[in-house]
C-alpha cells in the first residue's frame, strides 16, 4: 500500500492528467470501491509495506489511515509486514504491535506455541465449518501469515531477507496439527482442509511457475538471493494450495508449479512505484462449499481468484481456478465461513489481497 501522510502524499507513477490532487487518499478510495463491490468476510493487507516508512512522518497515525477503510466497514482483516513498513518511527517489531492492537484486526505479533521464532507477524487463522454442520468443529480453510523479512543480516549475502529455519519449523507444526485434526475423529476426512499462505517478498520458485495467468512486467522477481527451502517445506506438507505475495508491484500474475499456485496480489497502492496507464488493481480470492447429499454444507468445494482494476467500471480480470475438491454432487451454491483466530494460534497497497467468502445463497453473477 505505501501509504504515508494521506493527502500530502502524492501519486507516484499515474498520468499527467490524474497527478493533479492525486494522493494517499486514492488508495483509501479504492479500497473502499472493492468493499462495496467485492463484500468481503475478510480483508487481507497480505504484501505488506503498509506504509512507506521514509515518507511516513509518524508510523502509528500512517498505520491508522492505512486501514481505517477496512475499520470503518466493520470487516475483520489481517496483515503482514514488507520491507519498508520498519523506516519511520516504528520498529519492525512496534510495527507489528501497533497492527495487532487496532480494532477489528485478526493479526497476531507471533505464536504463543512458539518459543524462538525469527520475525514479527506470523500467525494462522482457522476457517470453521458452518453452524450445524457436520465439520462445524473444524477447520475446513486454513491461512498461513508469515513474516518473510526486509533485508538479509548476513554479511556475506546482499539483497532481501526470506523465511527462516524457525518460521517453517512453527509452519510445520502448525500443519501438521490441523492436518491431524480434520482427518481424526470425529468426522474424519480423506485429504487435508486446503490452505493459503500470505508473506510480502516472492519466492526464488516464482520464476519457475508455469500456466500464468496475468503480467510479468518487471521482468524479474525480486526474492532473496538465497533460498531457504519454503517452497519445499510447503510442499512436502501437502496443503497449501496456493501462495500470495506483494514485492514487486508490476507483476500481478498466479501460476503453477507442482500443484501449488504461486500468485502476486498486484500494485495497489498510489504512493508506490507503478506504470502510468496500467491501473492499480486488487486480487480477490473466493473459497465456496460444497453442498452434501443430505443437504447439508461440507468441505471447501473450490478456490478462485480474480482480479479488479481501479478504472472507471471496476473491470474484473483474469479468473483463475486454484483448487478444486474432492469428488461431489454439490449444487453451484455458496456458503458463508465464520473466520475464527483461535487462542492457541501459532500463527498482499502496492499489492493487497481480498480474501472473500461468500454467503449461503447462489450467485448468478459468480465467476
Amino acid at each position: 500500500m505505501h501509504y504515508a501522510d494521506g493527502k500530502a502524499s502524492p501519486c507516484l507513477n499515474v498520468l499527467p492528467n490524474q497527478f493533479k490532487g492525486c494522493s494517499d487518499l486514492n488508495t483509501s478510495a479504492f479500497i473502499n470501491r472493492m468493499i462495496q463491490a467485492e463484500k468481503p468476510n475478510l480483508i487481507v493487507f497480505t504484501a505488506g509495506d503498509n506504509i512507506f516508512g521514509a515518507d511516513a512522518t509518524d508510523a502509528a497515525t500512517s498505520l491508522n489511515n492505512a486501514f481505517a477503510p477496512a475499520i470503518a466497514a466493520g470487516i475483520p482483516w489481517a496483515a503482514v509486514l514488507g520491507n519498508h513498513d520498519m523506516e519511520s518511527t516504528l520498529s519492525r517489531e512496534g510495527v507489528m504491535k501497533h497492527i495487532v492492537s487496532m480494532q477489528g484486526t485478526l493479526a497476531q505479533l507471533n505464536p504463543s506455541s512458539a518459543d524462538i521464532i525469527d520475525g514479527f507477524g506470523n500467525y494462522n487463522l482457522e476457517v470453521q465449518g458452518v453452524d450445524g454442520s457436520s465439520l462445524q468443529n473444524k477447520s475446513v480453510l486454513n491461512l498461513y501469515f508469515l513474516d518473510s523479512g526486509d533485508y538479509s543480516t548476513v554479511p556475506s549475502i546482499r539483497g532481501y531477507g526470506w523465511i527462516k529455519a524457525s518460521q517453517q519449523f512453527w509452519f510445520q507444526q502448525t500443519s501438521l496439527k490441523l492436518q491431524k485434526a480434520y482427518m481424526n475423529k470425529p468426522k474424519p476426512q480423506k485429504a487435508p482442509a486446503p490452505g493459503l499462505a500470505y508473506f510480502h517478498i516472492p519466492l526464488p520458485e516464482y520464476a519457475d511457475v508455469s500456466n500464468i495467468t496475468g503480467v510479468n512486467k518487471e521482468n524479474a522477481i525480486s526474492s532473496a538471493s538465497v533460498n531457504s527451502g519454503f517452497f519445499t517445506t510447503m510442499l512436502d506438507a501437502g496443503d497449501v494450495k496456493a501462495v500470495f505475495t506483494g514485492h514487486d508491484h508490476l507483476n500481478d500474475f498466479c501460476g503453477e508449479l507442482t500443484g501449488i499456485h504461486l500468485c502476486y496480489a498486484g500494485g495497489f497502492g498510489y504512493h508506490a512505484y507503478g506504470l502510468a496507464g496500467w491501473s492499480r488493481r486488487a486480487r480477490v480470492v473466493s473459497a465456496t462449499l460444497e453442498k452434501t447429499k443430505m443437504g447439508g454444507w461440507g468441505a471447501v468445494k473450490s478456490i478462485r481468484t480474480w482480479k479488479r482494476l481501479d478504472d472507471e467500471h471496476l473491470t474484473t480480470i483474469d479468473p483463475q481456478v486454484l483448487f478444486t475438491g474432492y469428488s461431489s454432487e454439490e449444487k453451484s451454491i455458496f456458503c458463508s465461513l465464520r473466520i475464527h483466530a483461535m487462542d492457541f494460534a501459532y500463527v498482499h497497497l502496492s499489492v493487497f489481497e481480498f480474501n472473500r467468502l461468500l454467503g449461503c445463497e447462489k450467485r448468478d453473477d459468480q465467476i
